[in-house]
């Protein structure tokens, strides 16, 4: 795993000669790299109706991330699981820019360390429902992850044209999310960097992640936003800035 820190550059740049992982990673993250291990992807341990949402937090530009590319690509289409690949920025500067990343997503992810108190942002990263950080390329400790964290008790998700409704629940305050995201097989030939002359297979690569409002425990709907050609949509009610996911939906 690659750690990237918010310092200096030279800081940065001791930060990308390795890639073993910070001792400061949240419990769930193990040290060092992993080629996929771990059982087969599990058949569905959650429910269609309360799917739980893994984020993969991921850049061409890393040479540890194609093993989660693969294991989360291997997810995508079971019906308990919203599988989300976002791209990130950081690795930008290693000889490779990737060709799907936002720094949208890279705030994100950084959210998600300030909320846990971690000081850095790391790839190949998953977030399991907001809550729990997974080395990527660790299926079977993605697998255990899901069924930890799996949610069945989240405001009911509807949609109908361009409204979705989000039902009477628990949590208080909540972000909701409208995530757009490519289910196709993409095949990234890459160029340079450290990836070059590999062609990376992506699948639900997000191209927009729009917020649209505030839920606050009583029923709203919310207005969708133009859907870029060729995705799907995940609409996640998040608890506060890179909190837990306290419901979510495919529509």
């Amino acid at each position: 795993m690659r750690s990237f820190f918010a310092a200096s550059a030279a800081l940065v740049l001791a930060a990308c000669s390795g890639a073993t992982a910070s001792p400061n990673l949240a419990q769930g993250e193990g040290a060092g790299e992993a080629s996929g291990g771990g059982a087969p992807s599990a058949a569905a341990t959650g429910s269609a109706a309360h799917p739980t949402v893994i984020e993969l937090y991921q850049s061409q530009g890393c040479s540890s991330c194609p093993p989660a590319d693969a294991v989360v690509n291997r997810f995508a289409d079971r019906p308990d699981v919203i599988a989300l690949s976002f791209a990130v920025t950081y690795w930008d500067d290693l000889g490779w820019k990737d060709t799907f990343g936002d720094p949208a997503y890279t705030a994100r992810q950084w959210d998600y360390a300030h909320a846990a108190g971690r000081p850095q942002v790391a790839t190949p990263q998953v977030i399991v429902n907001g809550k729990q950080p997974v080395l990527g390329s660790r299926e079977g400790e993605l697998n255990q992850a899901i069924a930890r964290n799996a949610v069945s008790d989240g405001p009911a998700i509807t949609a109908q044209g361009n409204k979705v409704s989000v039902g009477a629940g628990k949590g208080g305050s909540a972000t909701v999310w409208v995530v757009r995201y490519d289910p196709r097989t993409l095949n990234v030939p890459i160029r340079a960097g450290e990836n070059g002359g590999r062609t990376i297979p992506h699948r639900n690569v997000v191209r927009q992640l729009v917020s649209v409002g505030q839920w606050n425990g009583k029923p709203a709907s919310f207005t969708l936003p133009a859907a870029p050609a060729n995705t799907r949509t995940a609409i996640l009610v998040q608890s506060g800035k890179g909190g837990p996911i306290l419901s979510a939906a495919k529509i």
